[in-house]
């Protein structure tokens, strides 16, 4: 399918564009990457997931002469990524550990004998000489290093095989190479370019805005319960994520959510592989399932319908909250990243920081991440702004995240501060004892516990001085004077020990204004703050939801029977509006988005007959 010249013409990305993949124009910034890489340029991509990004190496790939190789650590997805390309009628294979000797045999004479378009390798494949030499013995159109954040060394998802991608440029320096990552800060982008010497080449930053992604963030109340409330209410029988910092919790939840009515599956690196795969393969190829994971799942997963995706622990920085709920909603259809998270939390999460491997700056390094993401879930801002600015973008308050649409009433919390901060500094001062949040809580609500008798604590100025607030209350003071860095916890019973700015509070120095709950969740908003509809194709009419449903079946039969997940014959989009528009002809359905050449021959009589059924 490459094209045998090797001058680039636009027109022939157009073409491409509209025949293989069956679109009318290029999302914003994508032509421009496509050209530049196209006519034997070197990129460095930033854009978020769901931004096109695949579209950015595949067409320079099949416009070029050559086979475009993908460097990409996601093996377990290597096949479905290859059946999504087959399914298009490009030439695409991969080499990985998953295959046998005769199948890798097969495919590496395919790619040498310049019968690949697109050729998928595993990083660590390019450690041995043997692939090299192979390499050395067909013709590359380009490189394409996806998922780029792998090779900086703090980035969330380090993989040492990364370190070795630069020495692509020194054996074949005439390759147009092109890194592409949906995640970096400032720094992490001059990592990637550093590391990969790609400091001059080219380097397109799209937004890393997705409107069409609901942010919430709640404080924790019995959170399974509070999910499972989400599911009924706003996603039932929606596919979706749910991620949990530990595997014990993992289980838990994809129990509770079984139990209760909602398929769930559960995935953690504990579980047997066999499991984990198939449970994997579930996922991708089934219609509403929910995937309960640790973050050992998730990178590259490419199914375009995950509608919600939910966390049930605080993630450990503003980089892997993005990168995860990014999941949700690649098809640009409305979808909701929603996080609940508690005092415990905090506490866990930085006694994992203190007792990790390495020096004093990378904990640093790992607290600056931590404190970030704690201010990203006390904002009384609009959350969309300030995930933005973490990134260094700007942004206009968003009208869909649950600050803008319930917006929270901050107070002047400086006298509670002044009660809480004084309490852990009289039980230091006073008698050398360090607590956790319970105890002092407790101590400020004058509650007469066995731990409070115990340790004379009825005695202190302070015993009783908070009953204006509840327990709650409380641990939302707590909690968000950790996020604004005026306490900090230490040891593995997370007590609480004062900091530097602490002693400005107590002086009246400092004013402290903090967030208060609203009473009420918001609910999903379908349009974004500009008035424009976050996705159009998003709702139906009465009279099309029946045949959207009829294509659905239609579709998991076709998948079920190729042994393919649903989206590699038609995303939910384009179903969708195949039920809007009711095409009565191959003419008139092969105007609709994301309907191919390819997908139009194999599949167009089919769609028709399942419309006049």
């Amino acid at each position: 399918m490459a094209s045998p010249e090797n001058d680039f013409e636009v027109s022939d990305a157009t073409r491409v564009l509209n025949r293989v993949f069956g679109y009318d124009s290029f999302r914003e910034g994508q032509q421009e990457i496509i050209e530049h890489v196209a006519g034997g340029g070197d990129a460095l991509v930033l854009m978020p997931t769901g931004g096109g990004k695949s579209l950015c190496y595949q067409i320079p790939a099949l416009v070029r002469p050559g086979v475009g190789v993908v460097i990409s650590p996601l093996i377990a997805l290597m096949q479905d990524q290859v059946d999504a390309l087959r399914a298009l009628g490009v030439r695409a294979g991969f080499l990985n550990s998953t295959q046998d000797h005769d199948e890798r045999r097969m495919v590496e004479a395919e790619f040498v004998a310049g019968e690949l378009d697109l050729l998928y390798l595993a990083p660590e494949r390019l450690r041995s000489e043997s692939a090299m030499r192979l390499l050395d013995r067909g013709k590359i159109s380009l490189f394409a290093i996806d998922e780029a954040h792998c090779v900086a060394q703090w980035g969330h998802d380090f993989r040492p095989d990364y370190l070795a991608l630069s020495a692509l440029h020194e054996r074949w320096p005439d390759v147009p190479r092109i890194a592409l990552t949906a995640t970096a800060t400032e720094a992490t982008h001059a990592e990637i370019a550093s590391r990969l010497n790609l400091e001059t080449a080219r380097h397109f930053v799209a937004s890393f805005d997705r409107p069409n992604i609901q942010y919430r963030i709640a404080p924790k109340n019995e959170p399974k319960r509070q999910l499972l409330d989400l599911l009924r209410a706003e996603h039932p029988g929606d596919a979706g994520i749910v991620y949990c910092l530990s595997r014990n919790s993992v289980e838990k939840t994809a129990t509770f959510l079984t139990e209760n009515g909602v398929q769930a599956l559960p995935y953690h690196a504990g579980l047997d592989s066999q499991v984990r795969a198939a449970n994997q393969a579930r996922f991708l190829r089934e219609d509403g399932l929910v995937m309960v994971a640790t973050i050992a799942f998730g990178m590259g997963i490419d199914k375009p319908d995950v509608r919600f995706v939910a966390h049930l622990d605080l993630p450990k920085s503003i980089e892997g909250y993005y990168q995860e709920t990014g999941r949700a909603g690649r098809d640009g259809l409305p979808s909701t990243a929603w996080l609940a998270y508690g005092l415990q939390d905090v506490v866990q999460l930085r006694r994992m920081i203190d007792t990790s491997e390495g020096d004093d700056a990378h904990h640093r390094r790992l607290g600056a991440h931590l404190d970030s993401m704690l201010a990203l879930c006390e904002t009384v801002e609009c959350r969309r702004v300030r995930l933005l600015a973490y990134f260094g973008q700007g942004s206009d308050q968003c009208g869909n995240c649950d600050t803008c649409l319930t917006p929270p009433e901050s107070w002047d919390g400086t006298i509670a501060a002044q009660k809480l901060l004084s309490t852990v500094l009289r039980l230091d001062r006073e008698r050398r004892q360090k607590f956790g949040a319970g105890q002092i809580i407790d101590i400020l609500l004058g509650k007469k516990t066995p731990k409070v008798t115990q340790h004379d604590h009825e005695s202190l100025k302070v015993f009783g001085i908070g009953t204006e607030l509840r327990d709650t209350e409380w641990r939302g003071v707590v909690r968000q004077l950790l996020a604004q860095g005026l306490l900090t916890v230490e040891g593995d019973y997370g007590t609480l020990v004062l900091t530097g700015t602490s002693a400005e509070v107590l002086r009246q120095e400092r004013q402290v204004l903090l967030r208060r709950e609203p009473e009420r969740a918001p609910r999903a908003a379908r349009s974004t703050s500009s008035g424009r509809r976050a996705a159009p194709a998003a709702d139906l009419s009465e009279e099309a939801m029946p045949v959207f449903e009829r294509l659905r079946a239609w579709r998991a039969a076709s998948a079920k029977e190729q042994g393919v997940p649903a989206y590699v014959i038609f995303h939910d989009a384009t179903l969708r509006q195949i039920a809007a528009e009711s095409p009565t002809s191959l003419d008139e359905l092969s105007k609709i988005s994301g309907v191919g050449e390819n997908k139009l021959a194999k599949y167009g009589q089919q769609i028709l007959d399942t419309l006049a059924a």
